[in-house]
């Protein structure tokens, strides 16, 4: 807010824990040159700070806050933009708001014609930056986030489109008289229309059916810059503007250029008309998810059951679901069973059985059982909501390959207007011929086209990332797709990864030959666990009907064990790593273990401690392969992925199971602490890293591998690190998504070759005069609409 002193300011603060840390840092704050007031309030975490006129910037406020040891929490501000016709549009647009005040980061995307815009909170408001977007030469407006606003946003879509489809009839109607002339004379036809009557058919087309170009180049300029709009305008205006004065000054034998002129205009219509319907079309995997979500739920209140706004419903709601219906929100099933159709989420084209107590998602289509569930996550929280957040931002993100094309659009049209203007220079005062030279030039400038060359990347990333969506694949932003296809190694956890995650217990080893005592100790030393290997010992201990003792005295050791008391027992129960930290010798029974090992099966001993460290004996669990894991690491190594099986099981165990599928390099008896560090050694090797895991221990490792993939059956954690996310536990989806990333990035090299090749080729073609203006419209309409609907061939990968 502006005041008397400059500029009133209020900023949150993070990372003051006392009074002296808000009194250092209002000294600090106090201290900068043209601060007439600073107050720092631990109370309300924030900063009140009067700037004078020339006092500091929101931005050096916001430094000197991290300096002084605190920060200024930041926070995304998503825009809607309207009025962007090229890539010079979006990339002038990212750089003034990428200038202002107390923004961090923004990005702009042609193809979705979206703003995300990273701020400092209390720095600058969404409105600051609409105007800012105004002012610029857009138009903007909040981000859509609710299903009225989306409906609503839809059908003016619908209605714009309406309106553009008549425009191009009325121009086609009004440039198919001018055009017909050139036609007739490939016949050997010589006829034209009277000078008047081309006027007044073209001068119609080139400022109601062109006012398009006239008010975006305006705009532009208005802005600073120029765009597509500015090279169309300055060319079919400077053959309209010749041509009328011919016909108002009767200037005899003068040419005129009606014909160009309205063809020009009427083609790059048509081209953005289509270009426009193909970019709907890259945006159909959006739409699809949106209309996964039933508008309705039935929900149990006050005994009765009422139809309700499905944003209506609360966690911990009772939701009733007929046979057929769309899941309303995510829950737990309190009655019923019935076969769930999931696909559309997962992309697994079987139904999922599900009954009492199993966890639903939200847009699962329910088969034959009438379901009573209990929502749990609803509106932004639930699954549904979050895949198509992250499908947003996947399409919303520049990939790095994308800012060599930023820097060619922010000089693309002053390079075109001054080749523009040489050609004409040169076809004049050196060949004497400036008829041909006018040509010549507008030739140049409507052949030039920036809007090929900002589709390129964003529409293959549009449709890449919907592919995968609908196979189940989640990819969190274009940099994770790029790396992904550079990737030349893969890690995989083993437990859960690899294997189904839902170990058995196979065999019970006593070294006083009393199995049902060995296992009552261990089950009850393992009570309340939730590691896989007690959920197997509990569970055999279950069917096996052994009573539980007391436990005392539990300690868990990560990635090896625990120690526990059991009846007066001190154990510890524990991989062989454990055994020997502990100084307990497992000798005595290492030669049979050795043998069951080889068979990939996982041993967990069990000791005594105090009683000479006496090993009691073992139990043998095994952890069945995932099907498809075999056929996935051959198909890898087809591709020239080496595949490398990265586990805390002992080495014997991890080498038959790595052996059994197929894997050759094995990295065993791994802390869950050291997996990151594992990866990194590799990746300092100069390998290419793709790390694929599913448990909370896995996220380190995740982070710090190049491309981070995580099975959607694994915990929230995996997921928020990784890069791509898999929906499904199905290893074979680790192939598929290195796929479409392979095939999404071939898409963009293409659309880049052609966009730049394009402009190579066509600019000095028009500037010697081969190609007409005509013609050099048509070439620069289709060119957009080439590298769209090259993208829309993705449509078609097989995954």
């Amino acid at each position: 807010m502006d005041s008397e002193s400059g500029m009133s300011l209020k900023l949150p603060v993070q990372g003051m824990t006392c009074a002296a840390c808000s009194t250092r840092l209002e000294n600090v704050l106090g201290k900068l040159p043209g601060m007439v007031d600073a107050r720092v309030s631990l109370a309300t975490e924030s900063a009140s700070l009067d700037l004078g006129v020339d006092g500091p910037g929101v931005d050096e406020v916001v430094a000197t806050i991290s300096k002084a040891g605190f920060s200024v929490p930041t926070e995304l501000i998503e825009l809607d933009i309207s009025g962007m016709t090229c890539a010079a549009c979006s990339t002038r647009l990212e750089n003034v708001l990428g200038k202002q005040p107390g923004v961090e980061l923004a990005a702009v995307n042609l193809a979705t014609e979206k703003a995300a815009i990273t701020i400092h909170t209390g720095a600058i408001t969404q409105e600051d930056l609409i105007a800012v977007v105004a002012r610029t030469g857009f138009t903007a407006t909040p981000a859509i986030t609710s299903a009225e606003q989306r409906e609503a946003a839809e059908a003016r879509a619908r209605e714009q489109n309406r309106r553009e489809q008549n425009r191009l009839i009325i121009s086609v109607l009004l440039t198919a008289p001018l055009a017909l002339p050139m036609l007739l004379l490939l016949f050997g036809v010589e006829w034209m229309l009277a000078p008047w009557l081309q006027f007044a058919l073209a001068t119609p087309v080139q400022f109601w059916s062109g006012r398009h170009f006239y008010l975006g180049a305006f705009k532009s300029l208005r802005g600073g810059a120029g765009n597509m709009d500015v090279l169309v305008v300055m060319g079919t205006s400077a053959a309209w503007g010749l041509s009328t004065y011919v016909v108002l000054t009767g200037g005899a034998g003068g040419h005129l250029y009606f014909e160009a002129s309205a063809m020009i205009i009427t083609l790059v219509l048509f081209g953005k008309w289509m270009e426009g319907r193909a970019k709907r079309s890259a945006a159909s995997a959006i739409r699809a998810l949106m209309d996964l979500r039933p508008e309705t739920a039935r929900v149990e209140l006050d005994g009765k059951v009422i139809e309700v706004p499905v944003e209506s419903v609360q966690r911990g709601g009772v939701v009733l679901v007929r046979p057929g219906e769309r899941l309303p929100v995510d829950g737990i099933i309190l009655e019923g069973i019935s076969q769930l159709d999931e696909s559309m989420l997962t992309g697994e084209s079987m139904p999922v059985t599900k009954g009492e107590g199993d966890e639903v998602t939200g847009a699962s289509v329910n088969g034959a059982g009438l379901l009573r569930i209990q929502a749990t996550n609803v509106g932004a929280e639930s699954t549904l909501a979050r895949i198509i957040r992250l499908v947003e931002n996947a399409q919303a993100s520049k990939a790095p390959v994308q800012k060599l094309v930023d820097r060619i659009s922010a000089i693309f049209v002053p390079v075109v207007v001054a080749i523009a203007s040489i050609t004409f220079l040169i076809w004049w005062l050196l060949a004497g011929d400036a008829q041909s030279g006018f040509v010549a030039a507008i030739a140049v400038l409507v052949i030039a086209c920036p809007c090929a060359l900002g589709l390129a990347t964003p529409t293959a990333i549009m449709v890449g990332t919907g592919v995968a969506a609908r196979a189940g694949i989640l990819i969190k932003d274009a940099q994770a797709l790029e790396l992904a296809h550079h990737s030349n190694t893969v890690v995989f956890d083993k437990t859960g990864t690899l294997t189904k995650g839902v170990p058995t217990v196979e065999q019970l080893v006593s070294a006083s030959g009393d199995e049902s005592r060995l296992l009552q100790l261990v089950a009850s030393a393992q009570q309340g666990s939730e590691h896989p290997l007690a959920r197997a010992v509990l569970k055999h201990a279950e069917l096996s009907e052994v009573k539980l003792l007391a436990v005392q005295g539990f300690t868990s050791i990560p990635g090896m064990g625990l120690l526990a008391e059991v009846d007066g027992r001190k154990l510890v129960i524990g991989n062989e790593r454990l055994m020997q930290e502990q100084g307990i010798s497992i000798a005595a029974l290492q030669d049979e273990a050795r043998t069951i090992e080889s068979y990939g099966h996982t041993l967990m001993w069990v000791a005594e401690q105090g009683n000479d460290n006496a090993v009691l004996g073992y139990i043998s669990v095994t952890d069945p392969v995932k099907d498809g894991v075999s056929e996935m690491v051959r198909n890898l190594a087809q591709r020239g992925v080496t595949s490398i099986l990265l586990s805390g099981d002992n080495r014997h165990a991890a080498q038959s199971v790595a052996n059994a599928i197929g894997i050759d390099k094995v990295i065993a008896e791994v802390l869950p602490g050291d997996k990151a560090a594992e990866v990194e050694r590799l990746r300092t090797q100069g390998l290419m890293v793709t790390m694929v895991g599913d448990g909370i221990n896995d996220a380190p490792a995740l982070a710090a591998a190049d491309v981070g993939m995580a099975m959607g059956t694994g915990t929230d954690v995996a997921m928020h690190t990784a890069g791509i996310t898999l929906m499904r536990g199905d290893p074979r989806l680790v192939e598929a998504a290195l796929s479409i990333s392979h095939a999404t990035y071939s898409k963009i090299s293409q659309n880049l070759f052609w966009a730049l090749i394009y402009n190579i080729i066509a600019i000095p073609a028009a500037a010697s005069g081969i190609l007409n203006p005509v013609i050099a419209g048509a070439a620069m309409a289709m060119s957009s609409v080439s590298v769209v609907s090259n993208s829309l061939l993705l449509r078609r990968h097989k995954l």
